[in-house]
């Protein structure tokens, strides 16, 4: 018959447990600094979007901008051919004038 089998390394009464503490800390530790990484993560992120968002609305601001100082450009230059037009009409009146 086989002898009832005794284990080596049983804990005793009374021994120290800390190494299973340790464990629970490390454990403990490594969620904290998940978790602040996590954060920084999520703070960058949202600072990512923030800047994103801002972008887009600058670059639909200088779209619009663009366009209008087109418009503006287009229509100065046909103020100056105006302009251009009523002062030759002006030398002709006064030439008209002077006969």
């Amino acid at each position: 018959m086989k002898d009832k089998q005794t284990y080596k390394y049983e804990k005793e009464h009374g021994e120290d447990m800390t190494h299973e503490n340790e464990i629970s800390l490390d454990v403990t530790v490594i969620t904290d600094q998940y978790k602040a990484e996590l954060k920084k993560y999520q703070d960058r992120e949202s600072e990512y979007i923030k800047t994103k968002n801002l972008l887009d609305g600058t670059k639909q601001i200088v779209i619009t901008m663009s366009g209008t100082i087109r418009e503006l450009h287009t229509q100065n230059e046909n103020f100056q051919a105006e302009i251009a037009r009523l002062r030759e009409e002006i030398q002709l009146l006064e030439m008209q004038i002077k006969k």
